[in-house]
């Protein structure tokens, strides 16, 4: 007896980093909201997609998030030569059933010893930052507040982006200081 398998459907869109490439797919991989950022193959063991993509000499970073899978690729390669190889890649992978994630362990992001300000920083994060980030195929988690310096994690596109830093001062920073004067002075990418 035949399984039904579903038809897989992969669009390609560009985002701000030229090295990275979403390739979003007709259904969603993971819970809304989570994320999972492998920027090496070492932290990919748990991740069968991302542990078979990293065999690809010039793949440098996957990040899973929603519907859609962030590659991202060495300088020396272009685009036009891989991104149907990987695509096909993908659409294979999923066509035969496998799990993306062997397990997965996804943090809530507001949690119960988080101080008010530090809501109020994630509530912002989440409601005017994130969906703009998630669009240019990456993701931004609130770190830490620290005497008004906010810490943030940027993953998938956005780490190692060019115009990241832009984004992160002009409008993450400019954001939350003028939504939160007293509380930020400053924001701060982490392990970026």
């Amino acid at each position: 007896m035949a399984v039904e398998s579903r038809p897989i459907n992969i669009y390609l869109e560009a985002n701000p980093n030229p090295n990275s490439l979403k390739f979003v797919v007709n259904f969603m991989l993971l819970p809304e909201g989570a994320s999972q950022d492998f920027p090496d193959k070492e932290s990919a063991k748990d991740a069968p997609l991302a542990l078979e993509l990293f065999n690809f000499p010039y793949v440098k970073r996957v990040f899973y998030m929603s519907n859609f899978i962030t590659v991202t690729k060495d300088e020396n390669t272009d685009w036009i030569e891989i991104q149907d190889e990987i695509k096909r890649y993908i659409s294979t992978f999923l066509a035969d059933g496998k799990q993306i994630l062997n397990q997965a362990e996804f943090n809530n992001e507001v949690s119960d010893n988080d101080t008010d300000v530090e809501v109020k920083i994630k509530n912002i994060l989440d409601e005017y930052i994130r969906p703009a980030v998630e669009s240019d195929g990456g993701a931004i988690s609130f770190h830490s507040i620290t005497d008004g310096t906010v810490k943030v994690l940027l993953q998938g596109a956005c780490s190692g982006c060019p115009s990241s830093t832009l984004t992160l001062k002009a409008g993450i920073e400019n954001l939350l200081k003028r939504m939160m004067p007293e509380d930020v002075k400053e924001v701060i990418a982490e392990g970026v």
